[in-house]
């Protein structure tokens, strides 16, 4: 890892929120031999917390059984978790998946995504076993900033500002998956904080051995061959064939092994239509049975029936 991204990383990393650190002390408890933890997403942004939180737990190893034995081909395991701090009670969802699995991803060596275009984003080390799983970590977030530049490079104009580079891999990357933000979900993103955009993009490029121009109005220019161009721009068209695809594959796995999907439909449904769904213990343990008797009562209590 070259040095000055290796200090970019570092300072964004160790900057975890006390919630987040709380809560990943909780979540520590409740994995397998968890190496470690990672917060990130729009309420590590925001500094919000009443709504969701959103946690990577990094394991050694994947689950036993069943649910272990899918996980190695379609991770993450997704779950809900409801904490009580001292301060109150948050709302955290949990995608769990190895640290190997997770530096691979970072590496950009599959057609998955996900994780790159995530992880180029702001994040936090919310909780570590040790020194080790820490630096691993660390490399793995910069391997992501330099995949997802790299893929900038060759989707992204052929000069402009990095703002304009950025645009056009989160346009492409939200294109490429199952999102139901809308269209300017990526402009959002960049928005909040283009400083920190403009400043990532070169030191990526840099770490990465791919050479620069930079213009005397900050524009900057990738020396990248037309071959080189080429090649990624392949590269991202397999991947944004396969991500939808892969990404259902996800959803349809969930459907099955989301562990505590009844409590978050219930919290989504409250939060975004204000109408209470009583948990029940068999709406607990079979949430895809009880979705119809859940969608009906919502209907009747939208027509004031209920």
């Amino acid at each position: 890892m070259s040095p000055d991204l290796a200090r970019f990383v570092e300072g964004e990393l160790s900057g975890s929120p006390p919630v987040a650190t709380a809560v990943a002390r909780d979540l520590a408890a409740w994995f397998d031999d968890p190496l470690a933890i990672v917060f990130y997403g729009s309420a590590l942004r925001t500094g919000e917390r009443d709504g969701l939180l959103d946690f990577y737990v990094l394991t050694r190893a994947p689950p036993n059984g069943l649910r272990g034995a899918a996980s190695r081909i379609l991770w993450p395991d997704v779950s809900y978790r409801e904490i009580d701090l001292p301060d109150g009670r948050v709302r955290a969802k949990v995608a769990a998946m190895t640290l190997a699995q997770f530096d691979r991803a970072a590496r950009g060596t599959g057609v998955d995504t996900t994780i790159w275009t995530r992880f180029v984003q702001p994040a936090a080390l919310a909780w570590s076993d040790g020194p080790a799983s820490a630096a691993a970590v660390r490399e793995a977030v910069a391997e992501a900033a330099r995949t997802a530049a790299r893929f900038a490079a060759a989707l992204g104009p052929a000069r402009g500002p990095a703002e304009a580079f950025w645009s056009a891999l989160f346009r492409q990357t939200y294109a490429a998956e199952l999102r139901v933000e809308s269209q300017g979900r990526s402009q959002a993103i960049l928005a909040f904080d283009p400083g920190r955009y403009a400043a990532l993009l070169p030191l990526a490029w840099r770490a990465g051995g791919l050479a620069f121009e930079r213009s005397a109005h900050g524009e900057l220019a990738p020396r990248m061959t037309a071959a080189e161009r080429r090649r990624l721009q392949r590269a991202w068209g397999l991947r944004r064939a396969l991500g939808r695809p892969l990404n259902a594959a996800r959803l349809m796995k969930a459907t099955f092994t989301f562990e505590g999907a009844a409590r978050y439909a219930a919290y989504k449904i409250e939060r975004h239509t204000g109408i209470a769904v009583p948990l029940t213990a068999w709406r607990e343990r079979h949430p895809i049975l009880a979705a119809p008797g859940v969608l009906w009562r919502l209907w009747r209590a939208r027509r004031g029936t209920a």
